[in-house]
């Protein structure tokens, strides 16, 4: 069993907090170890169930007596009041203290109306790569140099001056809302909107950042490692979360969205995850029979047998040459679909003539009836 911390330790605030300091207090660490900004981060939501169990404890007057007095064995051990952040999910713990926060929407764009901390996000990038055959057999790592905005180096993000310090905000008191009321036929209609003074944070920058002008964020450079899974296709759309713009003032950051371009190959056409390599087989071999060696996308050659009155069209089908399937589509990898044609030479040499010749006598060579019969419907259904 994980030994609880002292609230006040989680907190960061001293027994003598007032209940301002506590909710900002509070605050802060919600921000910081909030889920969407720290996707996938176990210890991060840890973190930010721990701090609201502390403030569900510390901001109830009542509750903080009983703590004070008898700490963790007290009168509602084990969660005060039946409240155990660690057994909850993020929705009731955003639910239950939205409030605090001027009863605004979460993070900007997150959450479905996530009730918390109002933090702001920036925008996504996109970008095109073009990928060939073997890296999207393989997969590949893309290094790309982007243009976009970055954490402000004067003020680290904050957005003001060192020193300054938040005031409340005129225009909507604190609340990060304002409300419009206006006449209907039904009557007095009121509605809510995010404050444009304060952007819905309740507070304004005393003495903005001469450097980024109180935003937080600066024009920059950033070089982005972007690993592209194999088995992708053109027109998907890889994302890599947390690499686009840099949100306003400590926000949250956006993605970057990578659209998926192939470049033309010279031996093979693509079939969803199978690869087409079309065959130029040599008359004799075609007759005769042989071994032949047919090229791969990873880069080897194959020894195939081709057995003797190899016929035009004929297909051969190697398994699990082809292409992956993306990581969650599919399984396995796709075929290498062989199509055989047979190479017939446009000029002869005089004693290629006269051989060929002697080979037209031979009613071998004129095909039966059942082979003409199905070249026939062949080339019907190719036309059908």
């Amino acid at each position: 069993m994980v030994q609880k911390r002292d609230y006040y330790e989680v907190l960061g605030v001293d027994k003598n907090a007032t209940e301002d300091q506590i909710k900002k207090a509070y605050r802060t660490i919600a921000i910081k170890y909030h889920p969407d900004r720290n996707p996938g981060n176990k210890e991060a939501e840890e973190k930010f169930k721990e701090a609201a169990e502390a403030y569900d404890v510390l901001h109830d007057p009542q509750k903080r007596q009983q703590y004070d007095q008898f700490g963790f064995d007290g009168p509602g051990a084990g969660g005060f009041g039946g409240f155990n952040a660690t057994s909850m999910n993020m929705d009731d713990i955003f639910s239950m203290f939205g409030d605090i926060f001027g009863g605004r929407a979460g993070f900007e764009g997150f959450g479905g109306g996530r009730r918390g901390p109002q933090v702001h996000r920036g925008s996504d990038l996109r970008l095109k790569v073009k990928l060939s055959l073997q890296e999207i057999a393989h997969g590949v790592t893309k290094k790309f140099k982007v243009r976009k905005d970055i954490t402000c180096s004067h003020c680290h993000g904050s957005g003001a001056e060192a020193g300054s310090t938040n005031e409340k905000c005129p225009t909507c008191h604190g609340s990060g809302v304002i409300t419009h009321t206006t006449q209907s036929i039904f009557g007095m209609m009121q509605t809510q909107g995010v404050c444009p003074t304060c952007g819905g944070e309740g507070t304004v920058i005393k003495n903005k950042c001469k450097h980024c002008g109180g935003t937080g964020v600066e024009k920059g450079e950033e070089v982005v490692e972007i690993k592209i899974p194999a088995g992708v296709a053109e027109g998907m759309v890889v994302n890599v979360p947390g690499k686009g713009n840099a949100g306003h003032r400590k926000g949250v950051n956006g993605d970057i969205q990578v659209f998926i371009e192939e470049e033309d190959n010279d031996l093979f056409i693509r079939d969803d995850n199978n690869l087409i390599y079309n065959l130029l087989l040599d008359f004799p071999t075609a007759a005769l029979g042989g071994d032949i060696e047919i090229p791969t996308i990873e880069g080897t050659r194959l020894k195939v047998k081709m057995e003797p009155g190899t016929q035009p069209g004929k297909t051969l089908r190697l398994r699990g040459k082809g292409l992956p399937s993306v990581q969650g589509y599919g399984h396995g990898n796709g075929d290498l679909v062989v199509n055989v044609s047979v190479y017939i030479p446009k000029t002869l040499s005089k004693d290629e003539k006269q051989a060929i010749e002697q080979f037209r006598q031979s009613d071998n060579f004129k095909g039966d009836a059942a082979t003409k019969r199905s070249i026939f419907q062949r080339f019907k259904n190719y036309f059908n």
